[in-house]
């Protein structure tokens, strides 16, 4: 199947309104379809009344048996088309729904891979939780306004004229009544809209502390700090309950509004129908019409109000949705970017002296670890900087190309829910031998064979089943797996054991032979088989060579590596 998703245009952005608009008109045919089959299934409920009356007036009164039962056999017929109608209306908009509600989904999905790093940074997990489980099914309920929403105002204009055949009186009330009561609840909607944005910025931020407690648990019963985050999230989740209470509040009132006033109206007209018969103005059949047509009006009425009601919210959460799609990527190519420059060209960052050869394992040793992620992630493109590949800026080459080629390996980098297939594969289609030659070339064989089912075994979200060491690795293997260019690794075994260490580096080099490969690091096992040791003071490049040059030629370099001076860990 072809998969046609375009994703939501800048103009569709730039407002609630507009992006609702676009949620319709992505699915235009099905819309149509849907607003014809609610318009049909309301119109269709005029029917009935009207028949009702011939049969009385033209079947009862006038003692004919044969036009009695012609007339009931008429209305069975409209009754079962109407019930098929009901179903098919039915069917469509929920596909309507569905349709609006996925859509949502891939286009948040979609931009949350195109923020890439600058997502955590700028939004957090729970209000992404929250967009996807929330905000996407009350906007998908609002699209119901497009089927018995349109067809309320056709059933409502119908009504109108069939009473006018009537009674011009009865038709006047129906067209100026049924607009003061849309009026009549405006001003709680408008109030559903305000407290139903305070409400949704707290679900937000309750469910953004509730993933951090989840996700930090271990971490938090080792400091002690359950009672504490709890008792936050208590205070959080109580204030939510009475903002909650308000909306509710508002909403009970609507939904009461949404019967009674109908009901009401319901019997102004019906009184007002039974004076006109007691006068001999309508007869006794219209009297019946009247009133069927009436009680059928509640349905689209009561349309009116629940879609505006249901709009007020999907207003809210198309305001949270449009605002993240809005987001820009702190890195994102320029009118004027170009083409990366062919395989073989070096890195060079001026801001600390460092040109890092092609096709060699370059370590990097530095007192500062700081020093070492910062020059990685110049390196690599992630911060704005003059570092260059090739003599060509990286600021002003395809981003696209550039993430193709060169590869960072974070020890932070995420390992999402899935198979250890998968997770070693990541984005590549990559053949069972492929991944178990990545796996052995990180030293993670034990780590698959251990688990029950091999490849296919699951590996929980942020690798909550495995050690740091063991994610240490599989991250590496899913790095190797997708075989770039040129991989900046940062501090690739500080989680592993000596001898796992001098393994590893070992397969590494096999396995990156002929490759650029650059890892942060002040492990003696590594540096010894680095191709080129650069060593690094305040950030800035003093000293290459390999390890065992530098050890005999930089006394700072020897007292780094010998331990005599310890690593300085910062936060990044």
């Amino acid at each position: 199947m072809v998969d046609a998703f375009e994703p939501p245009g800048p103009a569709a952005t730039k407002s609630p309104l507009r992006y609702l608009w676009w949620l319709t008109v992505s699915q235009k045919r099905r819309t149509i379809t849907g607003a014809v089959l609610g318009s049909s299934w309301m119109v269709g409920l005029t029917i009935p009344p009207c028949l009702l009356s011939r049969a009385i007036d033209e079947g009862l009164r006038a003692h004919d048996t044969v036009a009695l039962l012609g007339w009931v056999a008429a209305l069975f017929a409209v009754g079962v088309v109407n019930a098929g109608l009901a179903i098919s209306r039915h069917r469509t908009m929920t596909k309507v729904r569905l349709d609006a509600a996925f859509r949502t989904t891939r286009a948040v999905v979609r931009h949350s891979t195109i923020l890439g790093a600058t997502l955590p940074r700028r939004v957090t997990a729970g209000e992404v939780v929250t967009i996807g489980m929330a905000d996407v099914q009350t906007m998908a309920r609002s699209l119901t306004a497009t089927g018995p929403g349109v067809g309320a105002v056709v059933a409502y204009a119908v009504v109108a004229m069939l009473l006018l055949s009537i009674s011009p009186l009865l038709a006047t009330i129906i067209l100026v009544g049924v607009p003061l009561l849309a009026i009549a609840i405006g001003p709680l909607l408008s109030r559903i809209q305000r407290i139903g944005g305070s409400y949704r910025e707290q679900q937000g931020a309750l469910t953004a502390r509730l993933v951090d407690i989840v996700t930090g648990l271990r971490v938090l019963g080792g400091l002690g700090g359950k009672d504490t985050y709890l008792a936050r999230y208590r205070t959080q989740s109580q204030a939510l309950r009475a903002t909650g209470y308000r909306v509710g509040a508002m909403t009970s009132w609507l939904d009461s509004l949404g019967t009674g006033l109908p009901a009401l109206f319901l019997a102004v007209v019906t009184w007002v129908a039974a004076r006109l018969a007691a006068e001999g103005s309508i007869s006794i059949g219209e009297l019946v019409a009247v009133y069927g047509y009436v009680a059928m009006l509640v349905v689209p009425v009561a349309s009116f109000i629940e879609s505006g009601s249901d709009l007020a919210r999907a207003v809210v959460s198309a305001r949270r949705v449009t605002r993240f799609l809005r987001m820009t990527p702190d890195q994102a190519d320029g009118p004027g970017s170009v083409d990366a420059p062919p395989p073989g060209c070096a890195l060079f960052d001026p801001a600390s002296g460092i040109e890092v050869r092609p096709g060699v394992l370059t370590a990097i040793a530095g007192s500062r670890l700081a020093d070492s992620v910062a020059l990685i992630d110049r390196l690599g493109g992630f911060c704005d900087s003059g570092a260059t590949w090739g003599g060509v800026p990286l600021s002003g080459i395809v981003l696209g190309q550039l993430r193709e080629r060169v590869l960072v390996a974070d020890n932070d980098a995420e390992l999402f829910a899935g198979t250890v297939r998968e997770t070693v594969a990541g984005r590549v289609d990559a053949r069972d031998a492929a991944v178990w030659a990545a796996v052995h070339a990180a030293v993670a064989d034990d780590i698959v064979e251990a688990l029950p089912a091999g490849l296919d075994s699951v590996v929980l979200s942020h690798g909550g089943n495995l050690s740091g060491g063991q994610r240490q690795r599989l991250r590496l293997a899913r790095a190797i797996c997708a075989a770039p260019e040129i991989l900046l690794a940062v501090e690739p075994t500080s989680a592993v054991d000596a001898h796992t260490e001098a393994l590893l580096v070992a397969r590494l080099r096999t396995a990156r032979a002929g490759r650029t490969t650059v890892v942060t690091t002040t492990s003696p096992l590594i540096l010894d088989q680095a191709d080129a040791v650069i060593y690094l003071v305040d950030g800035r490049q003093v000293a290459t060579g390999r390890h065992r040059y530098l050890m005999r030629a930089e006394p700072g370099y020897r007292a780094l590596v010998s331990r005599e001076v310890e690593v300085e860990v910062e936060a990044r």
